[in-house]
């Protein structure tokens, strides 16, 4: 059977669409698609070039880094609402190459709006910290113990900043100490003795310090600070906290906000649930990530929202259907969640989602951001 023009047309422009890591899935596209046609077929100067005018279609449309920045501004209601969800890829895929193809493959096949890099560099556990006097002898890493997150990072800049930010996990002091010595001993050292642990903590910041300001001299468009420590029943009491944790946060997160100019506060549940979030309230962040679950009831992402003064990224539950229904349930919860979304609102989950989550089921969702319209 002879091919008709219409369908040579719609062949390459899915071979022209491919190319730009796009999808013509949705009916926007699809409209687009068609006046793209009737102009290639009416206007000279669109035949030599279909590719440059689907391209400029595209970009004046669906600008990632545009539609995220634009919910910096309160007086922009932005044009869609944007998503993003998270996962670590497996062991062969956290260094080098093959790390930067992986993340750039579940950036594209999702379609979400940022790429976040996940940090897959853990300090090493030091079995001689046994007391908290041993935090004095606390190594100091410098950028050679970066190198390989550092290469992941200048390889995603190159490879994908032109189309949308690109962010990088960092995690807070404390959660670095945990990996030095496990969890329950930094906890119980801060109790014990905490100006001997402070030191240990002043030390580690140090470290990432530098590592945060090579990320930033690579062109990293922020970080996703992810920060624990003041969550019920952690620590005896809110001094402790605000003596080895908050100060050590904060000098990494003010370093961030000052070279970087998109970051994410994360107040991570994963370990354990909070009994309130204002501990973190006046943490720096343009963006702020938290689970909505609390030891004293249920927080809605308006609430959230204006509690901190800036957009909530998240809504969904990490374990839920995202993770373990079907990509109908996917896309039905988030549209769920973004009934009541505030105008200024990324999709998200409460935080990392389970590895084995299918990406289709975060597409879904992620589509179903892109179909939201926000309401000022």
């Amino acid at each position: 059977m002879l091919m008709q023009p219409g369908d040579q047309f719609q062949i390459y422009l899915e071979i022209m669409v491919s190319r730009l890591g796009m999808k013509v899935t949705t009916p926007w596209f699809a409209f687009h698609f068609a006046l793209g046609s009737n102009s290639l077929r009416q206007n000279p100067g669109f035949s030599t070039s279909p590719y440059l005018h689907i391209k400029s279609v595209y970009n004046n449309r669906m600008n990632k880094r545009d539609a995220v920045l634009s919910l910096l501004d309160e007086n922009q209601t932005p044009e869609y609402t944007p998503a993003a969800f998270f996962l670590h890829f497996g062991e062969p895929y956290q260094r080098g190459q093959a790390a930067i193809d992986r993340h750039l493959e579940y950036f594209r096949h999702t379609g979400m709006d940022f790429v976040k890099i996940q940090y897959e560099n853990p300090f090493p556990y030091l079995p001689w910290l046994l007391k908290p006097e041993d935090w004095a002898n606390m190594p100091c890493y410098g950028l050679d113990f970066y190198a390989e997150p550092l290469k992941v990072v200048e390889g995603l800049v190159k490879a994908a900043k032109s189309e949308a930010l690109v962010v990088l996990t960092l995690y807070s002091p404390f959660m670095f100490a945990g990996q030095t010595a496990g969890d329950e001993l930094v906890t119980r050292h801060i109790a014990e003795n905490p100006d001997a642990v402070a030191r240990g903590m002043q030390v580690i910041t140090d470290s990432l310090l530098l590592f945060v300001k090579e990320c930033a001299r690579l062109g990293l468009d922020g970080f996703y600070t992810s920060t624990q420590g003041g969550e019920a029943g952690r620590l005896p009491e809110r001094a402790l906290f605000d003596q080895c944790i908050r100060p050590f946060d904060l000098a990494l997160m003010e370093e961030a906000n000052r070279t970087c100019r998109f970051n994410i506060l994360h107040v991570c549940d994963y370990r354990l649930p909070y009994a309130n979030l204002s501990p973190y309230v006046d943490y720096p962040g343009q963006v702020v990530s938290a689970g909505l679950e609390l030891t004293t009831g249920r927080l809605s992402p308006a609430e959230v929202a204006r509690q901190f003064g800036r957009p909530f990224m998240g809504g969904l539950d990490r374990l839920a259907v995202l993770a373990r229904g079907t990509p109908a349930q996917a896309r039905r919860a988030a549209e769920t969640a973004l009934s009541t979304a505030p105008a200024r609102f990324i999709l998200g989950a409460d935080c990392t989602v389970p590895a084995d989550t299918s990406w289709d089921n975060l597409r879904e969702a992620v589509s179903a951001a892109h179909a939201h319209q926000p309401v000022a």
